[in-house]
């Protein structure tokens, strides 16, 4: 890989000595350094640029202007989208705004600004209304994307807003940013320039360049394209870094540390009286009714398509019941029919971040030991096997601490120890509370001692 990647990099050199010599000769062949000056003179240009006392604080002025501009449209962006997100009428409010700022020329936005704020404000502004639409429409497209299994996972844990913000929204939404600044960057620094040539505020890069070419310093208006191009895509990397650098960090701080009180919560009954289940308006099951008592253990066991991951579901309070009663729980853990881990942490940070009852992350680990093999509890849940994941996922549903545990096919994909190892996790750490298990393997009745509820 480090040959490949030395590969390209020479390539790259070669392509850009191979334009320099077509620069340079195209100089020769013009023969006049005001219309095209040649790499020499603009070299010689950089130097004396950078040398002079003017070079820093010109450099620091346009720097700071497009710098505040593009952070206040990151972060109004961002909060906006998230808004915008969650409210459809707040996007429809905010379309048209962001349509005109996406379509209206900056020449025209900069001529308004420099009739209303004069022309230090003019570049500063003129970044925020070009980099604004992009990472709105960012936002609010990688929000839209959010897997939402995962959302209904963490909310049946009862994980806080801000442990979900952190664990699975930002970093679902961060691929998204991270595309769309890369190109707001650069753009960002082409408006704020193209602002201050127009507005020409003192101490500017903008003011340097519209100088040069009042004067026809053709080297000079090359070296400061140079230098704009230099700070353009060093800002670029650095801002992309700090933006990358958010993912693993939240990451971090979504996860509790464990230990504490140890939590134990009384066992509820589940009951469905006369309750029509089903989808939307789509009936499932019609006039069911059923009850577990406090404590009792239950399973069903009826054919694919019958209607118990809809119960399960009902019971969840992820579906309402279309008709009837339904009481259930207010507090559960649950195992879903297919994975719905938090893919970059450990399973050790899986169980933690819904809550472990207290428990430490040493005895978390301990738990997690019980069906997993060493050299897989520090690694992120997205290299380890099918089985293992749906392991993880059985720990984290019997450490949560909860008045009734839902488990929704929770052996498959393991084979016939692993089912009867994990179906005695399950009993071992039941401790008292309330169970209802979908399954399709006829020995889970007699390896849970549960009771056969049946929705016929």
């Amino acid at each position: 890989m480090g040959d490949s990647k030395n590969k390209r990099n020479l390539t790259r050199l070669a392509a850009c000595a191979l334009w320099i010599v077509a620069w340079q000769a195209a100089s020769l062949l013009i023969g006049s350094k005001i219309l095209l000056a040649s790499p020499l003179d603009t070299l010689r240009a950089l130097l004396s640029i950078v040398m002079s006392e003017r070079f820093v604080p010109t450099v620091w002025f346009s720097f700071s202007h497009v710098a505040t501009g593009f952070l206040a449209a990151f972060v109004l962006g961002v909060a906006l989208g998230f808004v915008a997100a969650r409210h459809p009428v707040v996007r429809e409010l905010l379309a048209p705004v962001v349509l005109a700022f996406k379509s209206i020329p900056v020449a025209c936005i900069v001529v308004l600004l420099l009739i209303w704020v004069g022309s230090r404000e003019v570049s500063r502004i003129a970044v925020f209304l070009m980099a604004f639409p992009a990472l709105y429409l960012a936002t609010v497209e990688g929000l839209g994307q959010v897997d939402q299994k995962i959302e209904e996972m963490l909310g049946i844990f009862g994980v806080s807003a801000l442990r979900r913000l952190l664990a699975h929204t930002w970093p679902s939404l961060l691929p998204y940013l991270m595309a769309t600044s890369r190109n707001a960057c650069g753009m960002a620094w082409k408006a704020g320039v193209a602002a201050e040539l127009i507005g020409t505020p003192m101490g500017s890069i903008g003011e340097r360049v519209y100088q040069s070419k009042i004067l026809l310093e053709t080297a000079d208006l090359f070296a400061w394209t140079v230098i704009i191009v230099a700070v353009s895509y060093a800002c670029e990397r650095a801002f992309l870094w700090a933006l990358r650098a958010t993912g693993p960090l939240s990451l971090r701080l979504s996860v509790p540390r464990g230990g504490g009180q140890q939590l134990r919560l009384e066992a509820a009954p589940i009951k469905l009286i006369n309750a029509t289940i089903g989808h939307g308006d789509v009936a499932v099951v019609p006039n069911l009714s059923f009850s577990l008592a406090a404590g009792e253990r239950g399973i069903l066991t009826d054919a694919s398509g019958s209607g118990k991951t809809t119960l399960l579901h009902t019971c969840a309070g992820l579906l309402p019941a279309l008709k009837g009663e339904a009481a259930v729980p207010r507090t559960l853990s649950m195992v879903f029919q297919e994975t719905r881990l938090i893919e970059a942490l450990a399973a050790e940070q899986n169980v933690l971040l819904v809550g472990a009852g207290g428990r430490t992350s040493e005895q978390v680990r301990a738990l997690l030991a019980e069906l997993l093999p060493q050299d897989a509890l520090g690694r992120p849940v997205r290299e380890l096997s099918g089985g293992q994941r749906r392991r993880v996922e059985i720990v984290r549903a019997m450490a949560h601490p909860s008045a009734a545990v839902l488990l929704d096919e929770p052996f498959s994909s393991l084979d016939d120890e692993a089912h009867r190892v994990a179906a005695c996790f399950v009993l071992r750490h039941l401790d008292g509370r309330t169970l209802l298990v979908a399954s399709h393997a006829p020995e889970d009745e007699a390896l849970l001692d549960a009771r056969h509820v049946s929705l016929g």
